[in-house]
């Protein structure tokens, strides 16, 4: 199943991932695709507040994975931009994090594409300058979890 959602502005691309956070599951990755500066964080923050995540989330560029717990699910945010190969995620424990009881997002997670699990949800974003600086179209394949 594929769902496509049009926002105009960050409050918009925030409240997105927001409903997706309340929804949801134990064991749910989420692998987040798209360009720089195309509002990858602020979708993030937003599914983190959706889990009861009330601490500040940043992506975590320079150490590819941030662990939050005082959610109402762990939340594993990993940022995998300077990843140098798929060694590294083996190095810091993420089968622990995609087969676990927490939930997992990755940014950039076509650089990994072979190690995410089959089942992940994918969310593709992008802009689209002649419709507004602060357009973004999320695209999420397997729209489970947004209701």
């Amino acid at each position: 199943m594929e769902k496509v959602i049009e926002t105009y502005s960050a409050q918009e691309t925030f409240e997105i991932g927001k409903r997706i956070g309340k929804n949801a599951g134990s064991g749910q990755v989420y692998a987040l695709i798209g360009d720089l500066g195309v509002g990858k964080t602020v979708f993030t923050q937003g599914l983190a507040e959706g889990l009861g995540i009330a601490e500040p989330v940043n992506s975590p560029t320079f150490t590819i994975l941030q662990v939050y717990e005082e959610g109402r699910l762990p939340f594993y945010h990993f940022d995998v931009y300077r990843i140098g190969d798929v060694e590294e995620m083996e190095e810091i424990g993420y089968e622990d994090c995609f087969y676990g009881n927490g939930v997992s997002l990755v940014e950039w997670a076509d650089l990994i594409e072979e190690i995410l699990p089959p089942e992940r949800i994918r969310i593709t974003m992008e802009k689209d300058l002649e419709k507004g600086l602060d357009y973004r179209r999320i695209k999420i394949e397997d729209g489970h979890g947004y209701e």
